[in-house]
């Protein structure tokens, strides 16, 4: 990814599966940025507490100090004035409000990293991940391995019954799956 450094900012959007290294991606940006000198504030949804309430933590368990929130409103009212880079992890779970909130920020000067699942585990836009991927300047999709073949996966497969949208689980719960393999659960 070539970025060009300038007084505006921008929104970067990373996207894909679980277990595709989206988290990791993100980590890799902030401590490059943080190499860099830059001043960075680290946000994630407070519904994810599968590693650490607050921290960032990936599958392969690479963390960074972040603060979890859980109404968008609240990144943009803690973004101190001389932050350059915000990161934000799980951005799936928040509502339509975080694009505003990115938009403002970025619209700020600052740099705007947003880590989320694209799809849900029915194979549908998840939240407002796809709005946000329609203002970002820069998009990273990140494909998994599937569970069952060994193919690229694009897709999230839930394990359980369950039919809310949003269930917080790791392996046990879900597997990354290819199009072939991806069972998508039955409409009712």
């Amino acid at each position: 990814m070539q970025i060009v450094h300038g007084k505006s900012g921008w929104l970067e959007v990373i996207c894909g599966p679980m277990f595709s290294g989206k988290s990791e991606e993100l980590i890799k940006r902030i401590r490059r940025a943080q190499i860099a000198r830059r001043r960075v504030q680290i946000f994630k949804h407070g519904i994810d507490a599968r590693y650490d309430a607050t921290n960032i933590v990936s599958h392969s368990q690479q963390s960074l100090p972040g603060v979890a929130v859980t109404n968008a409103q609240d990144i943009l009212n803690l973004v101190d004035d001389r932050t350059e880079l915000v990161a934000i992890d799980e951005g799936q779970f928040f509502g339509d409000e975080i694009v505003d909130v990115v938009s403002k920020l970025a619209n700020l000067g600052k740099r705007v990293v947003v880590a989320g699942l694209d799809l849900d585990y029915r194979g549908l836009p998840f939240g407002p991940m796809p709005l946000l991927m329609c203002r970002a300047e820069y998009v990273t999709k990140q494909l998994a391995i599937c569970m069952t073949c060994g193919d690229p996966a694009n897709f999230t497969q839930r394990l359980t019954r369950d039919t809310a949208q949003v269930v917080v689980g790791a392996a046990e719960t879900y597997e990354a799956r290819c199009r072939c393999h991806f069972e998508p659960p039955a409409e009712d």
